[in-house]
């Protein structure tokens, strides 16, 4: 069995943008969305983040919060209505109140690092559906 291809249970391949400082976090987390079949765009920082998201289109964003030049929520605020509809939000904070600010900037969820892979795909399987919904809802005006 190809290792790229969506493994059973993944709802649809979706187009997610990481932004993550830590090197081999960043490469780990790519790898295992693109073996789950997501075409996957990543960004080491805020600024490099905003500069390649618009282009990206993406349906899922996957944000640290701590960055080196600034942080995610700031992300999140900054991207305003150019942010993808689905986002979720990765931290060492895992205090009451960094999940309610993750939560009021647009982030659907606030987890806590090391993420747990299965974790994450079933939030991927509820991007897919949302996002699939979304564009039913388009095509049938």
């Amino acid at each position: 069995m190809n290792a790229f291809l969506p493994r059973p249970g993944a709802k649809r391949p979706l187009r997610i943008f990481v932004v993550e400082n830590h090197e081999d976090t960043r490469f780990l987390l790519c790898l295992l969305l693109e073996q789950l079949g997501h075409t996957v765009f990543s960004a080491p920082s805020l600024g490099t983040a905003l500069a390649a998201m618009p282009a990206a289109r993406c349906e899922v964003l996957i944000s640290d919060i701590g960055l080196p030049d600034g942080n995610g929520w700031e992300l999140m605020t900054r991207l305003g209505d150019d942010r993808p509809p689905y986002a979720i939000a990765m931290s060492g904070f895992g205090m009451s109140s960094d999940r309610q600010r993750s939560l009021g900037v647009g982030y659907r969820h606030h987890l806590l690092k090391p993420v747990e892979p299965d974790q994450l795909e079933r939030l991927l399987d509820e991007a897919a559906d949302e996002t699939l919904d979304d564009q039913r809802r388009r095509d049938a005006t």
